[in-house]
């Protein structure tokens, strides 16, 4: 369940300076329950890439599979339940600043249609999961760099999906946080979801040892499954 295949896949952009190339053919593939770190400097690609197996962009060439399914050949009403089996983790954190703790985490099952009793029950198990249990009735601006991540961290699982997607989900913090943030992932990774972390953190992705694909300039220049970070 939940394997990622990019298949030939390039994205272009265009502006009055003519063609920007953002991802060159790109051919890779995802295996369920693996961690693997998306690594390159700013504008190599990393963003773009998540963006297109979301489905929040559409790739210029090729194809992008999600369980052996074209994810841009699906209706615009089958992509929320798309989104729903890939939890997404953004560097600025995107929590509602009017609701608390658990009403962020409670929205994202709302929007799906989730039953009062249903929240009632997986908030508190994922608010354990994440450490939280103690900041359930705080707003964002209450709460450190590293608890707002977590806060996100929690709302993209509780939906319980199948990936994982990180966008430099450390970018913001300090090197304490980071690492409690890059722990928490691979207790995510242990317990079965698969992790696909974007960062330029060379440090992170060293200390890991899992597999890295790097990007360059939108090309996959490395696949490294001994898990070091080399430009």
């Amino acid at each position: 369940m939940g394997m990622i295949q990019f298949q030939q896949v390039s994205k272009f952009y265009f502006n009055k300076n003519g063609k920007f190339v953002a991802l060159n053919d790109i051919n890779l593939r995802v295996e369920p329950k693996e961690f693997i770190s998306l690594a390159g400097q700013s504008g190599a690609g990393k963003s773009t890439f998540l963006k297109l197996l979301i489905a929040e962009e559409k790739p210029s060439e090729g194809k992008i599979l999600f369980d052996n399914q074209n994810v841009h050949l699906l209706r615009s009403h089958q992509l929320p339940f798309l989104r729903r089996r890939m939890g997404m983790i953004f560097q600025d954190f995107r929590l509602l600043s009017d609701k608390n703790v658990y009403e962020n985490i409670a929205f994202a099952m709302e929007v799906g249609g989730a039953k009062d009793e249903e929240i009632a029950r997986d908030v508190p198990q994922v608010l354990e999961l994440v450490g939280l249990v103690d900041k359930t009735d705080c707003f964002p601006f209450q709460l450190s760099g590293g608890e707002k991540q977590r806060v996100a961290i929690a709302r993209a699982l509780i939906n319980r999906p199948e990936v994982i997607l990180a966008d430099e989900p450390t970018g913001n913090l300090d090197l304490l946080n980071t690492w409690d943030i890059i722990r928490l992932l691979i207790k995510i990774n242990e317990l079965g979801t698969t992790v696909v972390l974007a960062t330029h953190d060379r440090d992170v992705i060293n200390n890991l040892g899992r597999r890295v694909v790097t990007l360059d300039q939108g090309r996959v220049i490395r696949d490294d499954q001994s898990g070091r970070y080399v430009l």
